[in-house]
């Protein structure tokens, strides 16, 4: 695509533009709109309803193989400010993944980071550089940058969960790298915790230590996978706690008490039926999916009915907040870490 050519009536400084599009260069003078008083995102404020989701995956999964469909049968959620580009958001990628019954998503790694946060059903479970994951309702799990990882569904019946991956920062910065793991075949675990649970989820402050203590040297958490029984118990006695209406947790490394990854922050949300939550703006996009309960939530000037299942996507600056008719979970994802790190990060109460 050409360089965008500026014209003038003088025609010194026509012949000056004409010189300068053509050695690929732009007058700055000429532009407007780099500099902006607040963020100008593309995003915009949108919501996908769980019946849909459930139903086209569930489509989906009659007519399109996994072979058929590449090694995953994801549907990617497209914010429509995005120009028809498969993204959530501007930084996040999102979708609903559907594995049937007795299928198997075979093995492979990539620089992009991916969790899955398991709205509804059991069975399944993710192998991640050889550490099973089983995977229910509520559960948070990870597979962290460049770590293999596959999916089995030994059950009789179907899974689908939502996946969130950091895939358009990554893009962004050219990083974008992707291998095909080794064929495992592997057969259902029998074993409930995983490795990483054992060693790391003995609970909130407790780490292995001693001489012999385990180091781990990743930039993201050591703990692959975070249950719900442990995000109920935490937002519940937080609520109790405080005496408060709403509760809010994030999921951390347990070594460092940093995100549980470097691109991604994970939080849980809990509002008590018949109560408003605070309203917030940051930097930063964020993806929000309902656990639990109904209400709605407030995304820029839009209101959004919210179900269990539905997801949503708030662009950066935009007023966010949560208003339960029902108990209301939500579980979150942001690029926070990414802002931060960079010092760009800024939150405000509305």
């Amino acid at each position: 695509m050409a360089t965008s050519r500026f014209t003038d009536q003088d025609g010194r400084l026509d012949e000056l533009y004409g010189d300068v599009a053509a050695a690929d260069l732009q007058p700055l003078w000429k532009l407007s709109g780099l500099l902006t008083p607040e963020p100008v995102p593309r995003t915009v404020p949108y919501r996908w309803r769980a019946e849909a989701l459930s139903t086209l995956a569930a489509r989906s999964g009659e007519l399109v193989g996994i072979d058929r469909g590449g090694d995953r049968r994801v549907l990617a959620c497209a914010n429509p400010g995005l120009g028809g580009a498969p993204y959530a958001t501007s930084t996040m990628w999102a979708g609903m993944q559907y594995l049937g019954a007795g299928e198997r998503a075979p093995a492979h790694r990539h620089t992009p980071a991916a969790l899955r946060f398991v709205l509804a059903g059991e069975g399944a479970w993710t192998l991640v550089d050889g550490d099973p994951l089983p995977m229910a309702t509520g559960d948070l799990v990870l597979t962290p940058s460049m770590t293999f990882h596959e999916h089995h569904n030994p059950g009789a019946e179907p899974m689908m969960w939502l996946d969130v991956l950091d895939l358009p920062v990554v893009a962004a910065l050219d990083a974008v790298f992707f291998e095909e793991g080794a064929d495992t075949q592997g057969g259902p675990r029998s074993d409930p915790d995983s490795a990483a649970e054992r060693l790391w989820g003995a609970g909130p402050g407790l780490v292995p230590g001693g001489l012999g203590k385990a180091r781990h040297e990743a930039a993201h958490s050591p703990l692959l996978v975070y249950r719900r029984a442990g995000t109920d118990k935490a937002l519940a006695a937080q609520l109790a706690a405080t005496g408060g209406t709403e509760a809010q947790i994030r999921y951390t490394n347990p070594q460092t008490g940093a995100d549980v990854m470097p691109t991604m922050r994970c939080e849980m949300r809990r509002v008590r039926a018949g109560s408003r939550s605070r309203t917030t703006r940051q930097t930063g996009s964020r993806v929000g999916a309902v656990l639990a309960g109904a209400g709605e939530v407030l995304i820029g000037d839009q209101r959004f009915a919210l179900a269990p299942g539905d997801v949503f996507a708030v662009p950066s600056w935009a007023p966010y907040g949560l208003a339960a008719e029902e108990h209301l979970d939500v579980f979150s994802v942001s690029d926070a870490p990414v802002l931060e790190a960079l010092g760009l990060y800024r939150e405000r109460e509305c």
